[in-house]
């Protein structure tokens, strides 16, 4: 380990140099009190900016063990530490020369709890990983400017951040022991019949598309008697709200009354969510999969025969393929490969949803008979979902009362606050003598499971072996294809794109041409479970988020090169 003194000395020696002499800063060194890495340095300063850790001895640091007792403390503690150090970035950080010069940067956090890589905590030591732009002037470094962040920002950031002793006590705890709760309510879901919950207070309503954070106006949810239920929790004793059951459940309700905000917060509660979001409490299943339609996504030998069927020439579905999906292709293509995935509770929207997917009515029946129809819309598989396979849904609906035959449970939604209308939707069930004919048989249908190739996944560009970026939330570069991931909702941050990208590369190393893609992208979460997300890269990194199974797969399923072959034909 170098000194403090040595790494001054090289600073002086390289000043005014070509940018590429700052590879003489590699090394570890003694700053202060704490310990500092340099991982990785970039070789031009318009380039990736440099990765750089600290170290300090948690007899420094003085976190307490019980912040960190846990699984889900410690995940919560390195999420708020990671805002600490995120904020105080924001203070010190500046523009300071040419391209990326004088930035001090950590992954960026949203609302969401998530597990990241950015920092690491254990009774021994506490660590953090950032990215840091080398100064330079055009491409001659600036030597003076490094110095003022080396051994002027940094150990202010540090000390505001890093010292349990400097921080925010009250706003640590109550960031901890939110998450533990809202965990607590997740793990007891699946005992107490539910698939998802939501607390009376909870804020719903986002400040706009584009701010995920609560609007002030909003009004506080109210959980309708009929549907209420407490749960008791480690840290906020009992929790009042709505508990929505297993089976087939309706949110209906007049435009801009509030049906898809619930639908969006529901969608999210797969995540934990810091203080202050408003929907800390909103919880829902980890295996809930929200589906909608993708018109132009490719298509590989997905049985999607449940759904479409009897194609024009004779055309086959039980192994489909296209370059370009329809709308109705598309969601169908969809459920398979969640079902196939392992989901069990289904989110749609009929909002971005493909209308002839969601519901065929009497008169239309009437007009194309269904020997000439080769979809069979949701409505008649839906309820065959929960019976045959154990999935529940949540279905947004506005336009079609047919619906009422199928579901289980109706929650109608008025000026933001839901109702429970499952009586009364039965009623008018009952009162309207169902004229539409059920159509696709009596059971679901079989999920085959499908065998990703190895040979069709190349992740090499150029002369690299591997090129694998994100270009942004919804997109990797994937040697020379572009995954388009904007249809997949529950992505909520850059980082884990990230992980996924490097997660599809990993993933490689199991495909034997025997193991179904349910069982390669299983393997690769619970092995990240056990041995953290570094396994993903040859260098220490902290821009990686935790992902689950389903956003890999689909990740894998929008690669427009895979190749697969089903199991059944094995």
């Amino acid at each position: 380990m170098k000194s403090k003194e040595q790494l001054k000395s090289t600073l002086r020696r390289i000043n005014n140099s070509g940018y590429r002499a700052y590879k003489d800063l590699r090394g570890v060194y003694h700053l202060w009190q704490f310990t500092l890495y340099f991982d990785t340095i970039q070789g031009d300063p318009f380039a990736t900016a440099s990765r750089l850790r600290i170290r300090l001895p948690q007899d420094v640091a003085g976190f307490p063990e019980e912040t960190y007792k846990n699984k889900n403390r410690e995940v919560a503690l390195r999420d708020f530490i990671t805002r600490a150090f995120y904020r105080s970035c924001s203070r010190h950080s500046r523009q300071r020369g040419s391209g990326k010069s004088g930035l001090i940067m950590i992954a960026r956090p949203g609302q969401e709890v998530l597990e990241r890589s950015s920092v690491l905590i254990n009774s021994e030591f506490l660590e953090v990983r950032f990215q840091l732009g080398l100064p330079a002037n055009g491409r001659r470094i600036n030597a003076s400017v490094a110095e003022e962040m080396l051994f002027k920002d940094l150990p202010s950031i540090v000390k505001e951040s890093l010292l349990y002793k400097n921080l925010n006590r009250d706003a640590l705890y109550r960031h901890i022991e939110t998450a533990e709760d809202a965990d607590h309510i997740r793990e007891n879901l699946k005992a107490l019949g539910l698939v998802a919950f939501v607390a009376d207070g909870s804020l719903l309503p986002r400040a706009s598309g584009v701010d995920p954070r609560p609007l002030s106006s909003g009004i506080p949810f109210k959980s309708p008697p009929s549907l209420a239920v407490e749960i008791t929790t480690p840290n906020s004793g009992k929790i009042r709200g709505m508990g929505i059951p297993e089976g087939v459940t309706l949110i209906v309700g007049g435009g801009f009354h509030g049906k898809s905000t619930l639908l969006d917060a529901i969608k999210l509660g797969i995540y934990n969510h810091i203080p202050g979001d408003g929907r800390e409490l909103v919880v829902s299943r980890k295996d809930t999969v929200m589906i909608r339609a993708e018109d132009g996504r490719r298509v590989e030998k997905v049985d999607i025969s449940p759904f479409i069927n009897n194609l024009p020439f004779g055309k086959s579905t039980v192994s489909f393929c296209t370059e370009n999906a329809s709308g109705s292709t598309s969601q169908a293509a969809n459920i398979i490969e969640a079902l196939e995935a392992g989901a069990g509770l289904l989110l749609i929207d009929e909002d971005t949803s493909a209308t002839n997917f969601m519901i065929r009515d009497h008169r239309m029946q009437e007009l194309i008979s269904k020997d000439q129809e080769p979809i069979t819309p949701f409505i008649d598989k839906v309820r065959q979902l929960y019976t045959d396979l154990g999935v529940s849904s949540i279905i947004v609906i506005g336009g079609s009362g047919d619906y009422f035959d199928v579901a289980d449970h109706v929650i109608c939604m008025k000026q933001y606050q839901a109702e429970d209308c499952t009586g009364r939707a039965r009623e008018i069930a009952q009162k309207y003598i169902k004229e539409r004919k059920t159509e696709g048989g009596s059971s679901f249908g079989r999920i085959k499971k499908r065998i990703p190739l190895k040979e069709s996944f190349d992740p090499s560009r150029g002369r690299r072996e591997v090129k694998v970026s994100p270009k942004g939330l919804y997109s990797i570069q994937f040697g020379r294809e572009l995954i388009e991931l904007g249809a997949v909702e529950q992505l909520v941050s850059e980082a884990q794109t990230n992980a996924i990208g490097d997660a599809i590369v990993y993933a490689m190393r199991y495909m034997d041409g025997k193991r179904t893609l349910e069982e390669v992208v299983s393997l690769v979460v619970s092995e990240i479970q056990r041995k953290g997300l570094d396994l993903l890269s040859a260098f220490p990194r902290g821009d990686y988020a935790l992902f689950r199974s389903f956003e890999l797969a689909a990740a894998i399923n929008r690669l427009r090169t895979v190749r697969v072959a089903q199991k059944d034909a094995q």
